[in-house]
């Protein structure tokens, strides 16, 4: 899978390559440029779309429920469920595919009057590191925000 990325000015192969978890050869070989090619900034490349960072996938087998699963990955299943858009006695069926959250990272889901203080304030961190983890934060009830460290909020 790919996706478009637009040319930053303090952009290079290598800058690129390593954001994006390739390597320059790729990068050039993708966007059919020469070994001497310059990249310009403003112009668009095609580089290889970077895997979730925050989740792992998991394919539902014949059996599975959110319990069974939130047990087997160590996570909280009312936030395994949320982060899926469900509900814990919703129905799950076989081949369907789940977010997993992965270890390292705390989760919040937002609540209706939440602000960068209060979700702040509840990952006891910093509203700049905040920022650092989300790329968009809206406010909005229901959105999943994350922080780098080693609980799960819900």
């Amino acid at each position: 899978m790919f996706e478009k990325y637009v040319v930053n000015f303090d952009d290079d192969f290598e800058s690129i390559a390593l954001k994006f978890q390739t390597t320059v050869d790729v990068l050039k070989d993708i966007n059919n440029l020469d070994f001497d090619s310059q990249l310009r900034v403003g112009s668009e490349i095609v580089v290889p779309k970077v895997k979730e960072k925050y989740f792992d996938y998991y394919v539902i087998e014949k059996g599975d429920n959110l319990y069974q699963i939130s047990l087997k990955y160590n996570i909280n299943p009312e936030l395994l469920a949320s982060i899926n858009g469900l509900e814990m006695d919703d129905y799950i069926y076989p081949g369907q595919e789940l977010l997993i959250p992965k270890s390292g990272y705390s989760y919040y889901i937002t609540t209706l009057g939440d602000t960068l203080d209060i979700v702040a304030n509840r990952f006891k961190i910093s509203k700049n590191d905040l920022l650092k983890d989300n790329e968009t934060i809206y406010l909005i009830p229901d959105q999943l925000l994350v922080n780098k460290n080693n609980k799960n909020f819900i």
